[in-house]
């Protein structure tokens, strides 16, 4: 034992097994078991860094205590003072839990023993405070934040304290008018609450971590057993949807006799209530009227102007023969304006709820809405391959429905949650995401899942598969739980990862390096193509051999070259276009256009859906090649057949009407009007005709194009028809 002013440092133990300890020149006398749990302590590590927490433990000289060979404890926000006899009595204070740190908690314990630790609890500690944990009075109480961080950083010392010093904890006695920084120094006890693992160099993993490790192409791996596809009905069309014939009865499907009336009802009323009290009186609409207007709207998606006016115009740019003869320019107006799917007593109703819990955001569109959700379930059972993911309905309306995803093609615009059948795009099920709210109680990604799952419409042996944002442990296994198999894209901060780098991919992994961890029923594997690629699946073999093909550069060439690739990739890549592939055939020929009403833009989606559900159905059901442009052309057709005959003309009141054509074009020779040809009859009849492109000397008078006007070649009026005069 060797003193230093100021500081405190126990080197070793003198022959005679008791050594002084110089505190500012004061020598205090200890016994050599505590000499020896000193010794102990400033030889561990983690006992030095249970004292760096921004505290100054110090003696009533205030002189500052060092563990010899670590750095002085620094002095930062407050100094706490404690006698010779006190710091003795917290330092060995922290070695009485040694014997209870083997395990993190005695449920840890329990498991390592293979007892379950509600059924496997020994008789003797069969009480009911075991039960009611919050009654125990000899617990101590809950740790603050600002403790519970402590308590972390002291814990990791108390197993090299057990190990080295046993004497220690048979000599300290805990007394009950110990201080509060001894208790939060000793944390709370085994059957308290959760310790967390230590980060100090001399704690050993446990044996679950050391197993834990990913694995390579050729360890093997237990496939799961394939789930039985039972679905409740048949796959495909729905047998009362097989009846239509035509692409007007597969539209009818979704929107009903039912739908109709109840647009129509609904208008009347919302563009009487808008009409009052002005001079333009509002006139009825009937179901014919609704026939017309979609067809218009449908036929405006295949037929692009800039305003909704050009369609009507009469000039020489446009006139458009079909939009005048399907309804007229102020009835389609008309309509546009006063188009509403809600009863405007309902809406009222709602509005004055708006504040509470039982406002509904989604009022106006809710009648179509809940309808094309049903029908779409009713006509149709997917396959056994489904996909969810997200789609977006571009609008930059200032509501808050709005949503922004960086990553999508739409980035503005109202997000939909859509589970589509994977093998034809059909989408099957969707629900409008209204906004954060409290009742996503496992998590947005979570209860959307289950929310668009209809099991019971469904059946099990299903096999999902979605993208990062939906993918989880938790979630994954709930699913299989009900039957129903999972595969998808994973993050590496979800919760459940395996967080373990052992053999884990290093820079400079080549391209179709495979790794993977099995963790009961589910498989998580990496695979490394330009960049990693992390999946989670229930339904897959880590490697079953398959290849992709990927071209590479070697020796400056580019070459196909062969890799491995795990089957839940390519599943994933196979069948998680549903959704994707929904989303072009809806874009392709959108009905949607601008509008200043945030429930029309879902309206002339909901009519998408419709269009292209009912197109996909008709291919089922018909077997016929015909695509969806020529589906549209057709149900365009039909719907103006069934509408108000229109009496409208094209407007001609902006453009002049061109002039005769026969009364100003005539053929002359050009060098009558020509100056400057006219002295040079060396050039006469070498121009070279706009048609034949061989020399003449004819052309039009009034287009001054040369262009041959001989009985072999009628260049003239053969060149006039083509350009329409």
């Amino acid at each position: 034992m060797s003193s230093h002013s100021g500081e405190l440092k126990i080197l070793s133990v003198n022959s005679e097994g008791v050594g002084p300890l110089a505190v500012g020149g004061h020598d205090t006398l200890f016994t050599a078991s505590e000499v020896e749990a000193l010794n102990s302590l400033s030889a561990d590590h983690s006992a030095a860094k249970s004292l760096e927490r921004g505290e100054r433990l110090v003696c009533r000289e205030e002189l500052s205590v060092q563990l010899w060979p670590f750095t002085t404890v620094k002095t930062t926000k407050k100094t706490k003072y404690y006698t010779h006899e006190e710091a003795l009595t917290l330092i060995l204070a922290s070695s009485e839990d040694s014997e209870d740190s083997q395990y993190d908690s005695e449920r840890e314990e329990m498991f390592e023993q293979q007892l379950d630790d509600v059924l496997d609890r020994s008789m003797s500690e069969d009480s009911d405070a075991d039960w009611e944990p919050q009654s125990q009075t000899g617990r101590p109480p809950a740790p603050t934040p600002t403790e519970g961080g402590r308590q972390k950083r002291q814990r990791s010392h108390s197993a090299a304290t057990s190990a080295t010093s046993p004497a220690a904890s048979s000599t300290a006695t805990p007394t009950t008018g110990r201080s509060r920084a001894a208790r939060r120094v000793r944390g709370r006890g085994r059957r308290g609450g959760y310790r967390g693992a230590s980060r100090g160099p001399s704690r050993a993993p446990s044996a679950a971590t050391g197993e834990q490790q990913w694995r390579d192409v050729g360890d093997h791996d237990v496939e799961p057993a394939l789930l039985d596809f039972v679905p409740v009905r048949q796959p495909g069309p729905q047998q009362q949807t097989r009846v239509a014939t035509s692409p007007l009865e597969f539209f009818r499907l979704f929107f009903t006799d039912a739908v109709l009336n109840t647009l129509t009802a609904n208008t009347n009323a919302y563009g009487a209530k808008r009409h009052d009290g002005k001079q333009v009186v509002w006139h009825n609409i009937c179901r014919a009227d609704i026939y017309s207007y979609l067809a218009m709207v449908i036929y405006m998606g295949m037929v692009k102007c800039s305003t909704l006016l050009d369609y009507w115009r009469g000039s020489r740019l446009y006139s458009l023969i079909f939009p005048p003869s399907v309804i007229s320019r102020n009835k389609f107006l008309r309509i546009s304006r006063a188009l509403h799917m809600s009863d405007i007593t309902a809406d009222e109703e709602n509005v004055a709820k708006r504040g509470t819990p039982a406002y509904d955001r989604l009022c106006k569109i809710k009648p179509l809405y809940s309808h094309i959700v049903e029908a779409c379930k009713a006509h149709f059972q997917p396959g056994r391959h489904i996909s969810i993911d997200e789609r977006m309905v571009a609008s930059k309306a200032r509501i808050s429905l709005k949503q922004y995803i960086k990553s999508k093609p739409t980035k503005w615009g109202y997000k939909l949650f859509v589970l589509a059948d994977s093998g034809t795009g059909y989408t099957w099920n969707f629900f409008v995401y209204e906004g954060k709210s409290p009742g996503y109680g496992n998590g947005l990604s979570y209860d959307s899942v289950m929310s668009l799952l209809d099991f019971d419409l469904l059946g099990t042996g299903y096999q999902l598969y979605v993208d990062n944002f939906y993918t989880s442990s938790h979630l994954f296994l709930d699913l299989l739980k009900k039957k129903m198999g999972a595969c998808g894209t994973i993050r590496a901060n979800r919760v459940g990862f395996p967080k373990t780098t052992i053999n884990d991919f290093t820079r400079g992994t080549p391209r179709g390096a495979i790794k993977w961890i099995r963790d009961s029923e589910l498989l998580f594997v990496k695979w490394m193509d330009t960049r990693e690629v992390v999946m989670c699946s229930t339904i897959h073999k880590a490697f079953t051999g398959d290849t992709a093909q990927r071209r590479v550069k070697t020796a400056g060439a580019w070459e196909v070259v062969h890799v491995p690739i795990p089957a839940a990739v390519k599943d994933y890549n196979q069948h998680m276009g549903g959704v994707d592939l929904s989303d072009p055939l809806i874009g392709y020929y959108s009905a949607s256009h601008k509008t200043m009403k945030w429930y029309k833009t879902f309206f002339y989606h909901f009519l998408d859906i419709a269009i292209v559900n009912a197109h996909i159905l008709y291919q089922q059901c018909q077997r016929g090649s015909m695509t969806q442009k020529e589906f549209r052309h057709a149900l365009i057709e039909e719907l103006a057949d069934l509408g108000t005959p229109s009496t409208s003309r094209p407007s001609t009141s902006q453009v002049a009407a061109p002039p005769n054509p026969a009364a100003s074009h005539k053929p002359q020779y050009l060098d009558e009007q020509d100056e400057a040809k006219r002295d040079s009859a060396g050039r006469a009849g070498r121009r070279i005709c706009k048609l034949c492109h061989r020399k003449t000397p004819v052309g039009c008078s009034t287009c001054g194009v040369p262009l041959c006007f001989v009985a072999t070649r009628d260049c003239y009026n053969e060149w006039h028809t083509q350009q329409g005069m």
